[in-house]
Protein backbone atom coordinates (compact mmCIF):
# COMPACT_ATOMS: atom_id res chain seq x y z
CA UNK A 1 0.00 0.00 0.00
CA UNK A 2 1.01 3.76 -0.40
CA UNK A 3 0.56 5.74 2.47
CA UNK A 4 1.14 9.45 2.17
CA UNK A 5 2.00 11.58 5.14
CA UNK A 6 1.19 14.81 6.01
CA UNK A 7 1.80 17.33 8.78
CA UNK A 8 1.35 21.05 9.90
CA UNK A 9 4.10 22.42 11.67
CA UNK A 10 2.35 22.51 14.73
CA UNK A 11 1.98 18.79 14.23
CA UNK A 12 5.47 17.78 13.05
CA UNK A 13 6.70 16.21 16.50
CA UNK A 14 3.38 14.03 16.75
CA UNK A 15 3.67 12.62 13.18
CA UNK A 16 7.23 11.82 13.89
CA UNK A 17 6.57 9.97 17.42
CA UNK A 18 3.46 8.18 15.60
CA UNK A 19 6.07 7.28 12.90
CA UNK A 20 8.05 5.79 15.86
CA UNK A 21 5.55 3.86 17.18
CA UNK A 22 4.25 2.40 13.94
CA UNK A 23 7.34 1.87 12.29
CA UNK A 24 7.26 -1.53 12.37
CA UNK A 25 3.65 -1.42 10.10
CA UNK A 26 4.69 1.35 8.18
CA UNK A 27 7.82 0.29 6.79
CA UNK A 28 6.21 -2.89 5.20
CA UNK A 29 4.52 0.13 2.98
CA UNK A 30 5.73 2.82 0.05
CA UNK A 31 5.53 5.59 2.38
CA UNK A 32 5.05 9.54 0.80
CA UNK A 33 5.41 13.11 2.24
CA UNK A 34 5.70 16.45 2.30
CA UNK A 35 9.20 17.41 1.72
CA UNK A 36 10.35 18.96 5.31
CA UNK A 37 7.70 16.11 7.14
CA UNK A 38 9.60 13.38 4.92
CA UNK A 39 13.08 14.57 6.67
CA UNK A 40 11.91 14.77 10.34
CA UNK A 41 10.65 11.20 9.96
CA UNK A 42 13.70 9.96 8.18
CA UNK A 43 15.45 11.50 10.55
CA UNK A 44 13.74 9.66 13.73
CA UNK A 45 12.63 6.31 11.81
CA UNK A 46 15.38 5.02 8.86
CA UNK A 47 12.37 4.44 7.30
CA UNK A 48 12.43 5.27 3.41
CA UNK A 49 10.35 8.23 2.18
CA UNK A 50 9.06 9.35 -1.17
CA UNK A 51 9.55 13.13 -0.71
CA UNK A 52 7.67 16.01 -2.30
CA UNK A 53 8.46 19.64 -1.60
CA UNK A 54 7.63 20.72 1.04
CA UNK A 55 3.57 21.33 1.78
CA UNK A 56 3.75 25.24 1.52
CA UNK A 57 6.02 25.21 -1.73
CA UNK A 58 3.35 22.59 -3.52
CA UNK A 59 4.19 19.32 -1.97
CA UNK A 60 0.28 19.15 -0.84
CA UNK A 61 -0.78 19.36 -4.79
CA UNK A 62 2.09 16.64 -5.31
CA UNK A 63 0.13 14.17 -3.20
CA UNK A 64 -3.08 15.33 -4.66
CA UNK A 65 -2.33 14.79 -7.97
CA UNK A 66 -1.09 11.19 -6.74
CA UNK A 67 -4.84 10.69 -5.19
CA UNK A 68 -6.03 12.18 -8.30
CA UNK A 69 -4.30 9.23 -10.18
CA UNK A 70 -5.25 6.23 -7.70
CA UNK A 71 -1.87 6.04 -6.61
CA UNK A 72 -2.35 6.85 -3.20
CA UNK A 73 -4.32 4.21 -0.38
CA UNK A 74 -4.28 5.69 2.83
CA UNK A 75 -3.33 9.50 3.75
CA UNK A 76 -2.42 10.65 7.58
CA UNK A 77 -3.25 14.30 7.17
CA UNK A 78 -2.48 15.44 10.88
CA UNK A 79 -4.16 19.06 10.79
CA UNK A 80 -3.48 22.16 13.12
CA UNK A 81 -7.07 23.38 13.39
CA UNK A 82 -6.38 26.05 15.45
CA UNK A 83 -4.37 27.65 13.30
CA UNK A 84 -5.44 27.26 9.80
CA UNK A 85 -2.27 27.55 6.94
CA UNK A 86 -2.79 29.98 4.24
CA UNK A 87 -2.17 27.33 1.30
CA UNK A 88 -5.63 25.56 3.35
CA UNK A 89 -7.46 25.96 0.00
CA UNK A 90 -4.96 23.18 -1.07
CA UNK A 91 -5.27 21.70 2.17
CA UNK A 92 -9.19 21.28 1.86
CA UNK A 93 -8.96 20.04 -1.80
CA UNK A 94 -6.95 17.04 -1.16
CA UNK A 95 -9.75 16.06 1.56
CA UNK A 96 -12.16 16.31 -0.97
CA UNK A 97 -9.94 13.90 -3.59
CA UNK A 98 -9.48 11.76 -0.95
CA UNK A 99 -13.36 11.32 -0.28
CA UNK A 100 -14.00 11.44 -3.85
CA UNK A 101 -11.92 8.37 -4.44
CA UNK A 102 -12.98 6.20 -1.67
CA UNK A 103 -8.85 7.03 0.20
CA UNK A 104 -8.97 6.39 3.92
CA UNK A 105 -8.34 9.63 5.26
CA UNK A 106 -7.35 10.26 8.93
CA UNK A 107 -7.16 14.23 10.27
CA UNK A 108 -6.11 13.30 14.21
CA UNK A 109 -4.08 10.77 15.78
CA UNK A 110 -7.01 8.89 17.33
CA UNK A 111 -7.91 8.12 13.73
CA UNK A 112 -4.55 7.62 12.53
CA UNK A 113 -4.45 4.91 14.73
CA UNK A 114 -7.20 3.35 14.02
CA UNK A 115 -5.98 3.18 10.15
CA UNK A 116 -2.63 1.81 10.53
CA UNK A 117 -3.97 -0.87 12.89
CA UNK A 118 -6.70 -1.63 10.16
CA UNK A 119 -4.07 -2.05 7.76
CA UNK A 120 -1.79 -4.03 9.15
CA UNK A 121 -5.17 -6.39 9.92
CA UNK A 122 -5.95 -6.32 6.32
CA UNK A 123 -8.54 -4.45 6.46
CA UNK A 124 -7.87 -1.89 3.78
CA UNK A 125 -7.18 -4.51 0.97
CA UNK A 126 -10.42 -3.40 -0.58
CA UNK A 127 -8.53 -0.65 -2.00
CA UNK A 128 -6.45 -3.37 -4.77
CA UNK A 129 -9.97 -3.44 -6.16
CA UNK A 130 -9.73 0.38 -7.43
CA UNK A 131 -6.29 -0.08 -8.69
CA UNK A 132 -7.83 -2.23 -11.56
Amino acid sequence: MKIALIAHDAKKKLMQNFCIAYRGILGKHEIYATGTTGRQIEDVTNLQIHKFLAGHLGGGQQIAMQIEHNQIDLVIFLRDPLNPMSHEVNANNLLQLCDMHNIPLATNLATAELLIKSLDRGDMDFREMYKE
